[in-house]
């Protein structure tokens, strides 16, 4: 996980001295609702290569989400270290199957 702590340094120091010709730039430029159109089209594209059960694609998409999700965190100042402890935190649950209820329909 070295590779996604180094992309976010990479991306923070995007953010701070705006690099001519860089796309990490271009997307603090035109701010965050392009950075969550990219967010979405990334998502809808790791869906569709899954679909098509290739593996090699899906990859390739799933680090383009991760990519920009890591701008979104630079974005909002969310750090890795935000991240691990929500993960830590939902880690420390067990047996935390949602429970799922059952509609009345004919009330």
């Amino acid at each position: 996980m070295d590779y996604i702590r180094n992309d976010y340094q990479t991306i923070l120091e995007r953010r701070e001295a705006k690099a001519e010709g860089s796309y990490t730039s271009y997307l603090f430029d035109q701010g965050i609702d392009k950075i969550l159109k990219k967010i979405g089209e990334e998502s809808a594209e790791v869906i569709i290569a899954a679909k098509n059960n290739k593996n090699e694609d899906t990859v390739g998409e799933i680090c383009d989400l991760l990519y920009h999700t890591l701008v979104l965190m630079a974005y909002q100042d969310i750090t890795i270290e935000d991240v691990e402890a929500e993960l830590e935190r939902r880690a420390q649950k067990a047996g935390n199957l949602k429970k799922f209820h059952k509609v009345d329909k004919n009330s």
